[in-house]
């Protein structure tokens, strides 16, 4: 008798930021709401955001996404002009932000986008507070992929 398989949901994720995680140690995350426009939003449903290299920026007290690409769709309409590159706002409470400029300003942190998904019908961004890497821990990463892939290989092939 075969194994039941699971019943797997929606996927709601929209976008991974696959490169950071590679570039830099995360030592927290938060999610965080995104102000859109109607188009954006019809865009993310069809999975069209690339955070490859956006970055999030405190100024005035509130969070910005700078960087991400959202492309617009061909159905869109018209008398809108689709401005794919633009910062957006990012919607987090006061005492959030407040504790992210401290990190960010005293102790040197970076904030960076990891991914997007769909929370409840709102689309939310999970932002990192980030270190960056230094070359030898990049490598030290490689090796030990290399070495967990080249385990499982040996341990299929031994049985």
């Amino acid at each position: 008798m075969g194994k039941k398989k699971k019943q797997k949901g929606p996927d709601n994720t929209i976008a991974v930021n696959k490169a950071a995680r590679f570039e830099f140690f995360i030592e927290e995350t938060l999610e965080v709401g995104i102000e859109l426009q109607g188009w954006e939003v019809k865009s993310l449903r069809e999975k069209k955001l690339q955070l490859q290299e956006s970055y999030v920026f405190i100024k005035n007290g509130e969070l910005w996404l700078s960087g991400a690409h959202i492309s617009p769709l061909t159905s869109a309409s018209t008398h809108v002009r689709a401005e794919p590159t633009r910062v957006r706002k990012l919607l987090a409470h006061r005492h959030e932000i407040d504790r992210l400029e401290g990190l960010v300003e005293r102790k040197g942190y970076t904030l960076i986008a990891l991914d997007a998904h769909w929370s409840r019908g709102k689309a939310k961004l999970t932002i990192g507070v980030a270190k960056g890497k230094k070359l030898h821990d990049k490598r030290a990463v490689q090796k030990e992929r290399d070495w967990s892939r080249d385990k499982a290989r040996i341990m299929k092939h031994g049985r």
